[in-house]
């Protein structure tokens, strides 16, 4: 669900001087409950030293309210309306490439899933974490970003690894290449065996929401139920 009142925070200008003890952010995410749940979570500046500038919830937003504020962080969700993650990142490439106070990314997402990860750290974000990460492992995930380093939730950073070490290209799933994005997290929730409430929660939908999009996974993969389903998916080593 898009939202159309993105936050930002500061007025257009040149970067900040950047404090030392205190890092600005953006949120960037297309629901509103979860950046609401980010920001009571890390935003209270005196304890945390993080300071929320800006919020987005798609990739426009995104790349107006990065502009605007110049923050030192931005946490990106990898799936947004408008192109994803990927798409804000190419739009701020001349924000990252910056000499000065360049804008560095941190993708923040519910997706696990190898191709996510990899595409976002091609298009230059600095690291990945999973949104089961901790409020204080997302502080200081926030601050090693800033200053510069890499940062990877612990299963995560073997993706990488295994695509940056070789050169040929992965293959094509001509079958997965048929599920949207969100099909896929719904697809590998399942396959992991959660029920359609777990499914909607984790993903911030309705159950109904599930129960479409599982549909339209079964037939675009022409299988007949969930257990089917589970075993493609295994196969695929998807899970």
């Amino acid at each position: 669900m898009t939202e159309d009142n993105a936050n930002t925070g500061a007025p257009t200008g040149g970067a900040p001087d950047a404090d030392p003890g205190r890092v600005r952010v953006v949120l960037v995410d297309d629901h509103r409950m979860f950046r609401t749940g980010v920001q009571a979570e890390i935003g209270e500046t005196a304890r945390t030293g993080v300071e929320v500038v800006g919020e987005a919830a798609d990739v426009d937003q995104a790349v107006t309210v990065i502009t605007a504020t110049r923050p030192e962080v931005v946490l990106l969700d990898v799936h947004l309306p408008g192109g994803g993650g990927v798409e804000v990142l190419r739009r701020c490439a001349p924000l990252m490439s910056a000499a000065v106070n360049p804008v560095r990314f941190l993708a923040l997402s519910v997706s696990d899933a190898a191709e996510d990860v990899i595409g976002v750290i091609r298009g230059g974000a600095r690291g990945y974490v999973t949104k089961t990460i901790t409020g204080a492992d997302l502080v200081n995930s926030i601050f090693r970003v800033q200053d510069g380093d890499a940062v990877f939730s612990p299963r995560l950073a073997g993706f990488v690894l295994d695509a940056f070490a070789s050169t040929d290209a992965p293959p094509v799933d001509e079958d997965l290449d048929r599920l949207t994005q969100r099909e896929r997290e719904v697809l590998r929730l399942i396959a992991r065996g959660y029920a359609y409430k777990e499914i909607a929660k984790q993903l911030f939908i309705s159950v109904k929401t599930v129960e479409s999009h599982v549909s339209a996974v079964l037939r675009k993969l022409q299988l007949s139920n969930r257990h089917e389903l589970t075993r493609w998916a295994t196969a695929r080593r998807l899970v």
